[in-house]
């Protein structure tokens, strides 16, 4: 009998780790700008000394593990606390999309303009560029959240109007049934008094 314990705990212990190495790891966001749940950097936020108004510096992002059949990326950075007109929009603070799937990150600092050098397209509230985060300094932190998706479609074409809002609602729609995964790192801020 206690032999054919042992045995069926070895069959379930080979099945177990079977089924561990065909389960793929889950897709990676991180900067090293800041921690994931902490405060974002002044340098990264319009707040910055130098910074134009409503820009501000982009943090340098890393991402990984992104899944097999990947044919492009999407890197979306809104405040979750800005209320748009009374709807569900949120503040669209950077929409990068057409990333190739190959990419494995951004530096600090990426230019402006609406086609970057690796054919992606950006655009945000304040236009073809990164919009840092700029809560009111009198009012409660912001969560600002970027989030990485991956994408089984490329989304080849350049902003809708110029407007960041129809823009990710074209987006958005686009995507649905598209998304083979998805990575998320979150801060907080608020201007400095």
């Amino acid at each position: 009998m206690k032999k054919i314990f042992s045995i069926a705990a070895l069959l379930l212990s080979i099945a177990y780790l079977s089924n561990a190495q065909t389960t793929p790891a889950p897709m990676t966001l991180s900067t090293n700008a800041f921690a994931d749940g902490s405060i974002i950097p002044v340098k990264f936020s319009q707040a910055a000394p130098g910074a134009a108004p409503g820009e501000g510096t982009s943090p340098a992002l890393s991402w990984g593990n992104v899944p097999a059949g990947t044919k492009s990326l999407l890197l979306h950075m809104h405040d979750l606390d800005f209320v748009r007109n009374k709807t569900t929009d949120d503040q669209v603070h950077w929409l990068v999309w057409n990333i190739p799937a190959n990419s494995t990150g951004f530096p600090e600092g990426l230019p402006r303009g609406e086609k970057l050098p690796d054919g992606s397209y950006q655009i945000s509230v304040t236009g073809p560029v990164y919009r840092g985060p700029g809560a009111a300094a009198n009012g409660p932190l912001h969560h600002y959240m970027f989030e990485i998706l991956a994408l089984d479609i490329t989304l080849d074409f350049p902003a809708v109007n110029n407007d960041p809002f129809d823009t990710r609602a074209k987006i958005m729609q686009t995507i649905q049934g598209h998304i083979l995964g998805k990575a998320v790192i979150g801060g907080l801020f608020k201007r400095p008094q």
